[in-house]
């Protein structure tokens, strides 16, 4: 990587490089989850499955702050019911082929972040994410963590 005087850095404008950042780090971990035939959408699914059933609906509004795709996740979830890796008697709940396929997806998505994250000491990881988030709030959005 290219070393340039602070002032030069500084003046650069931060859409710009939230735009290539989001662009470079999302086209990864898509590209990962498309090995295994999974959208981002998916990869919320199983994650929130996971970690307690849940009613459609529900989940679907849980998720829906995420997506910017416009998805339909009524399609996702009968994706993921018919290949099997979801039940759903009153509630979703993952299946044992579904917490297999999560895992090795949790290891791709683990893998790029380690790739992403090369290089860069863990405190200034966390500087940036609260600059960001600094951003946010002093532009009236939400700059709560995800739960």
């Amino acid at each position: 990587m290219n070393e340039y005087p602070t002032e030069q850095v500084a003046a650069q404008p931060i859409g710009y490089w939230s735009r290539v950042a989001y662009q470079a780090t999302v086209g990864r971990l898509r590209a990962e989850l498309a090995i295994q035939q999974l959208t981002q959408p998916h990869w919320w699914t199983l994650n929130h499955v996971a970690r307690g059933t849940w009613a459609r609906t529900e989940l679907a509004d849980k998720l829906q702050p995420f997506d910017d795709l416009g998805i339909e996740f009524e399609d996702v979830f009968d994706d993921l019911i018919e290949r099997g890796w979801l039940a759903e008697n009153e509630t979703l709940s993952l299946t044992a082929l579904g917490t297999q396929e999560l895992e090795k997806a949790r290891g791709r998505m683990s893998a790029a972040q380690q790739d992403t994250l090369a290089g860069i000491d863990p405190d200034d990881y966390v500087t940036t994410i609260n600059t960001l988030r600094r951003m946010i709030e002093n532009l009236g959005g939400d700059s709560s963590l995800p739960s």
